[in-house]
């Protein structure tokens, strides 16, 4: 998915669309995932990101460890490229970042781990809005009662 997402698709919308160089990504919970880590791996490309519900530490939480392990290999180096939280401590290229996150999301705790995001935010002065949302879950719901948001904060890099 990483070159369909930064190489791929770009090229097809490209040739398709009288669209400008200018980009900006986001998804939701393992797509708010490769959002994130897609544009901090590319900060040439990108001019904004967001996520909804993103996984944001996989070598952290044990779904994570399970699939990096079983796609990467089991060293753990390798790993920290398909990491938010691990490249924002290494010193990645800060950009417009906002992330959402409902409070009734049953995987918060043990597999999105967002406090994560914000210690490693707050460590490396990078300035990123993360939200938090009473009553909402990983639903679909919660995506569409915050898309609009999302549309705004990246028409904002776009224009």
């Amino acid at each position: 998915m990483y070159s369909y997402i930064v190489d791929e698709l770009p090229a097809l919308v490209e040739a398709a669309l009288p669209v400008s160089q200018r980009k900006s990504v986001f998804g939701h919970s393992m797509g708010g995932h490769g959002a994130l880590t897609i544009a901090l791996n590319n900060p040439d490309r990108y001019t904004s990101v967001s996520a909804f519900s993103p996984i944001v530490s996989p070598m952290q939480c044990p779904w994570g460890q399970k699939a990096l392990g079983l796609y990467l290999g089991n060293n753990p180096e390798a790993w920290k490229r398909y990491d938010t939280v691990a490249l924002i401590r290494a010193g990645a290229q800060q950009l417009p970042m906002l992330v959402d996150q409902g409070l009734a999301d049953n995987f918060l705790v043990t597999q999105l781990k967002t406090e994560l995001l914000e210690a490693a935010l707050q460590e490396a002065g990078y300035k990123a809005e993360v939200r938090y949302h009473p009553g909402y879950d990983h639903s679909y719901y919660f995506i569409a009662s915050f898309i609009e948001d999302h549309l705004r904060f990246h028409a904002k890099y776009l224009k």
